[in-house]
């Protein structure tokens, strides 16, 4: 199937969305949300999709959302048409690991976005931030929440006061993104990462990330207690007996995903 704003690609049991708006620098409109939000439903319903890559080019992730699509909105259009929301949903849906690879510029929405993955990883040339006070207006998808939970209060009240970049180093020192790697070899290391994820147990895969998300959303007792049920959980499965018998047998596992 053809889009108009990404190109897709298949690599075994990964799904490799590239945001493809070069004209406007990746910048966020509510059709290419749309889009993107009929995509990673799709990546929910297709089985053999395991991971998900999110990517941009080179020079930029995305550099906002679109201005020229919230210039003439005032306050009763921007609630009723929530643009942002179907994209949103769909990602805060998915079970499967959805990966960031950011490079360049990643601003506003497009930080936003990077932030809504599992993780991030992103290249030498990185540029994260929130300037939206620049337009008098602030974050609207999770910038100032998200933000914070990665780097801390202060930094993150700083960025969104200012407006200032946060580069790859400083976000890799913050924990805003997992790692750095050259620009080159950004899109081929992240898929591999991908790939790595999706050889192991899409059901504890699942549980991971339910449980790594808990202990993001709510308080440490509310955490253990959701983490020690998903492992309990995964004794019932086949895939926990061909994992261990295949450790004690000194083989690779062969997971069949049930």
């Amino acid at each position: 199937m053809a889009y108009k704003f990404f190109e897709v690609e298949n690599d075994n049991h990964v799904r490799i969305i590239q945001i493809n708006r070069p004209d406007a620098l990746n910048a966020l409109n509510a059709e290419l949300l749309s889009e993107l939000a009929a995509l990673i439903i799709e990546c929910q319903r297709d089985k053999s999709v395991r991971a998900v890559v999110l990517t941009g080019t080179e020079k930029v992730f995305a550099a906002g959302a679109d201005i020229k699509d919230m210039h003439d909105k005032g306050f009763v259009d921007i609630v009723e048409s929530d643009f942002f929301r179907p994209a949103i949903e769909a990602i805060e849906n998915l079970e499967k690991p959805l990966i960031a690879a950011v490079s360049g510029y990643a601003l506003g929405g497009g930080c936003e976005l990077a932030m809504m993955c599992d993780f991030i990883i992103c290249s030498e040339s990185a540029q994260f931030g929130q300037p939206e006070i620049n337009l008098g207006v602030m974050a609207g998808i999770g910038g100032t929440q998200r933000l914070t939970k990665f780097v801390g209060k202060s930094k993150s009240m700083e960025m969104h006061l200012t407006g200032r970049f946060m580069n790859a180093e400083e976000a890799e020192r913050s924990g805003l993104v997992s790692r750095i790697v050259p620009t080159s070899e950004l899109r081929q290391e992240v898929v591999e990462v991908a790939g790595k994820i999706a050889e192991k147990s899409s059901l504890s895969v699942r549980y991971i990330k339910e449980s790594v998300n808990r202990s993001y959303e709510t308080g440490l007792s509310e955490g253990l207690r959701f983490e020690r049920k998903s492992f309990h959980s995964l004794f019932g499965t086949d895939d926990k007996e061909e994992g261990m018998t295949a450790f004690i047998e000194k083989r690779k596992p062969h997971f069949r995903n049930q």
